[in-house]
């Protein structure tokens, strides 16, 4: 679940801001975020951020925003997961809709390329450097089959081949909606083994592999150097995650909205 909760965090953030907006149920009147491409049967952990809001509003009505509890939520998942810790900014506002559209257009899909992942994060106001220590959040959770059948074919694994058969039995026949860890080595544990995977050829998804080859970009760190650093001193990725993680928590809705609080995270007061 800890993979989970920080995905909803990271997945809230790309879309207008972090103002809870992927939390909001289907209404007459708009069609939420849930049912976009990148988070339809993915997104998990919305009855954990229920739990907690019905917690919070029993003790203090109306004061944390559902906004909040998911970036509070994405930090306990990583300690819990034996990763850094840091002081979470508060004092968002929960939004009063939310975009399908923009769900489907700034989210990142696990085949997009280094360019594409480049722009997608400079979209919103991030650097490739954030992108790729943010990318390390990967070190914990899951994956279907069919986000890497190019990684089943062979393209860009290791020549280890035990790497490559053993997704191969994993997602055979009618096991294509089965899932594999994204980091097989710790795949319970928020560290750095992520970063050491890509350098052996052995990341899962497509776009988590081509951060290993792709080298530099106009205007952006070399991001093949990133990854090759951050493998080598566990200290300096967490460093970064969390310099990553705060900057992407600061992300805040246009339009002009004051938003809300909300009482309940699926649906606006």
């Amino acid at each position: 679940m800890a993979a989970s909760l920080l995905r909803l965090h990271f997945h809230d953030c790309f879309v207008n801001g972090c103002d809870g907006s992927v939390l909001l149920d289907d209404k007459p009147f708009f069609i939420g975020e849930k049912t976009a491409v990148p988070n339809a049967n993915s997104l998990r952990g919305f009855e954990v951020i229920d739990a907690i809001k019905d917690e919070l509003e029993r003790a203090c009505p109306e004061i944390v925003s559902c906004a909040d509890v998911l970036a509070i939520a994405a930090r306990d998942s990583v300690v819990a997961s034996g990763g850094p810790s840091w002081e979470v900014e508060v004092g968002r506002k929960d939004s009063r809709t939310a975009s399908l559209q923009g769900a489907n257009i700034n989210l990142p899909a696990p085949t997009s390329g280094v360019a594409t992942l480049v722009q997608k994060f400079r979209n919103v106001g991030l650097s490739a450097k954030d992108m790729v220590a943010l990318s390390g959040a990967h070190t914990i959770g899951k994956a279907r089959c069919t986000t890497f059948s190019a990684r089943l074919a062979g393209v860009g694994v290791s020549k280890d081949l035990a790497f490559l058969q053993s997704l191969q039995q994993l997602c055979a026949g009618s096991a294509r909606s089965a899932l594999a860890h994204l980091d097989l080595s710790t795949p319970a544990t928020f560290d750095n083994q992520y970063y050491i995977n890509l350098l052996s050829g052995e990341g899962l998804l497509p776009s988590d592999q081509a951060l290993a080859s792709s080298g530099v970009f106009p205007g952006a760190e070399d991001v093949t150097n990133l990854v090759a650093t951050y493998a080598f001193d566990a200290s300096v990725f967490f460093q970064d995650f969390v310099e990553s993680m705060l900057r992407m928590g600061r992300l805040t809705p246009g339009g002009g909205s004051a938003g809300e609080v909300r009482r309940n995270c699926r649906v606006v007061n």
